[in-house]
């Protein structure tokens, strides 16, 4: 409020410029709080923070909220999208339905806001769409790790990489664009071979492929590391290019 007082007392604002009237000051009882520059300064800093906070909490609140019309969290709508290209780059007679999606929007709204605080479902199961049942989405995603496995491509290191999150002995451009994630970096030693099953223009990601399967405490040993350190195999360099013909058969 004083800050209101004081700003309606002493500007007056037109459409090209803004007029300070000094003599205000002196007819104007003193504020609630002393306001002088350093008070001033203050209550704009903290104006600042608080629409920044109302504004970052409002879009969590629209996410959220569409996340609940649609009853479909962000990783299943990920997993949605990955199906969706499946069946297109196979060019397969199938359609791929959302489970948990009830097809109206009013329906998963009371799945999750229900008058007796109970939610629907007792946690491992859940109310599903018609023509689906409990393994719909599961089903889908090993279809997805599967196909995740074909189109993996095997590459032989050729530099020794030292697991270094930004390493500057791969190249500028290899540092700058070091992949902004928290998954982990794998170390490569000349002679070893990966399994790429991703990538970004200067980096990869893959599945380290073991000699011994039966490494203690070791299953898989997967991460990014830099593109520059690995090469093609030939014979996945062959099978990029197969026939259009064959790719729906893959």
């Amino acid at each position: 409020m004083t800050m209101y007082t004081q700003l309606y007392n002493r500007l007056s604002f037109g459409w090209n410029t803004v007029k300070i009237d000094m003599s205000a000051a002196r007819r104007d009882p003193l504020p609630i709080v002393p306001f002088g520059l350093a008070a001033f300064a203050t209550t704009l800093f903290a104006l600042g923070l608080a629409l920044g906070t109302t504004i970052a909490v409002g879009m969590l609140f629209f996410i959220q909220m569409k996340i609940i019309l649609r009853n479909k969290t962000s990783i299943e709508s990920w997993i949605e999208e990955k199906a969706k290209d499946r069946i297109q780059y196979y060019q397969l007679d199938e359609v791929f339905v959302f489970p948990y999606d009830m097809g109206s929007r009013w329906r998963n709204f009371k799945q999750v806001f229900t008058w007796s605080g109970v939610p629907e479902g007792d946690g491992l199961e859940w109310p599903v769409r018609e023509g689906c049942h409990q393994y719909s989405l599961t089903i889908e995603q090993l279809k997805q790790k599967a196909d995740k496995r074909v189109r993996s491509v095997r590459y032989k290191v050729i530099e020794d990489y030292s697991g270094a999150c930004c390493p500057l002995n791969k190249g500028i451009k290899t540092f700058f664009t070091s992949p902004c994630t928290e998954e982990p970096r794998i170390r490569l030693q000349k002679g070893e071979f990966i399994l790429a099953t991703r990538g970004l223009r200067y980096w990869l990601y893959g599945d380290k492929i073991l000699d011994d399967s039966f490494i203690e405490g070791v299953s898989r040993i997967r991460g990014w590391f830099p593109r520059k350190c690995v090469e093609k195999c030939p014979c996945d360099a062959e099978t990029d290019q197969a026939p259009e013909g064959e790719k729906k058969n893959r």
